[in-house]
């Protein structure tokens, strides 16, 4: 069970309104740490073997290698479980096409794990284009440059692979297309250029890409990302043009406003960005991940809605097959 999994599995331990009741891992080597660190939890080694012995849950977490995501979740589903996928929920459209299907005809949710959509810049930046005080956009710049070498792509891991990982732009950045979605939605007029400076031998795609595109409610933008800069990550950014003024969210995770300037506009106290808490403190996006397990406990228990549905997951794949169908 990789970090993430072991994070989604610790969050939920750890809810007053919530119950780990089993863990699925296939690699046996991992079966001593895991009930050290979930003691009671039953361990299988397969998800095929939780269906058939193991105690009854409610929901399914998949944070395995992303070519697994859409078949474990249709297992889940069929199952009856309503599932939460890490990103991407699929590595094409068809699949993800079939999660959407198979969660309509068992009347179970599907709940992708876009955890950005929490960080108190991004929401701020959708409450704002939607209120219309950006006026028509002109341009959007989102810029993603971070650090993965040896120390992520490890020799026969799934990392880096065409087959299992998917690109760049699942595994790393999908986070900033769906932003991009999320926000100022439709993209059309793709152009796209892709570089491997630094990852032969590491990987089987690129590192690098350049994206121009053009938004379908009007304006312009780029995405220029990559995993060649030496070291550490150096920075994530989204930079707005508009009619009515400029703005720049930036940080390693979009988790500052860097610039914001515009007409008879005063940029408000945000909450917190990284607040410490009962879960430990920020690191990244991945803090983020409690709001999901809250969204997905308060949509079951009361009635709420998905953050992220599986329609919104599959339109974030489907944008970046259609990005890389240019290289």
């Amino acid at each position: 069970m990789g970090h993430i999994g072991r994070r989604h599995a610790a969050l939920v331990a750890r809810h007053a309104r919530a119950q780990l009741v089993a863990l699925v891992d296939s690699d046996p080597a991992l079966a001593p740490g895991l009930a050290a660190e979930f003691p009671g939890v039953p361990l299988y080694s397969s998800l095929n073997a939780y269906f058939a012995a193991g105690p009854e849950a409610d929901v399914l977490t998949i944070a395995t290698p992303n070519d697994q995501h859409a078949p474990q979740a249709i297992a889940g589903l069929r199952h009856g479980l309503h599932v939460v996928i890490e990103k991407p929920i699929a590595l094409h459209t068809a699949d993800a096409e079939a999660i959407v299907r198979t969660a309509a005809h068992t009347h179970r949710l599907v709940f992708g794990v876009m955890q950005n959509r929490y960080s108190p810049p991004a929401a701020w930046l959708k409450q704002i284009y939607e209120e219309g005080r950006l006026g028509q956009v002109y341009l959007v710049q989102l810029t993603c440059f971070w650090n993965r070498d040896a120390r992520y792509y490890r020799p026969g891991g799934w990392r880096g692979t065409q087959a299992q990982d998917g690109g760049t732009l699942f595994t790393q950045f999908s986070h900033f297309v769906d932003l991009l979605y999320w926000v100022f939605g439709e993209v059309t007029n793709l152009t796209a250029r892709f570089h491997n400076f630094n990852h032969q031998g590491l990987t089987e795609f690129e590192d690098s890409g350049l994206v121009t595109f053009d938004l379908v409610r009007g304006g312009s933008g780029t995405l220029q990302y990559s995993t060649a800069v030496w070291d550490r990550n150096l920075e994530s950014s989204l930079t707005v043009v508009a009619e009515r003024g400029s703005l720049r969210i930036g940080g390693q995770y979009l988790d500052k406003v860097e610039y914001c300037h515009l007409h008879e506009y005063q940029l408000p106290a945000l909450p917190p960005t990284n607040p410490a808490n009962s879960y430990g403190a920020y690191q990244g996006s991945a803090a983020n991940h409690v709001q999901v397990i809250e969204n997905v406990i308060e949509t079951l228990r009361n009635g709420g809605y998905a953050t992220t549905n599986a329609l919104e997951g599959l339109k974030v794949v489907e944008i970046i097959e259609r990005i890389y169908s240019l290289r």
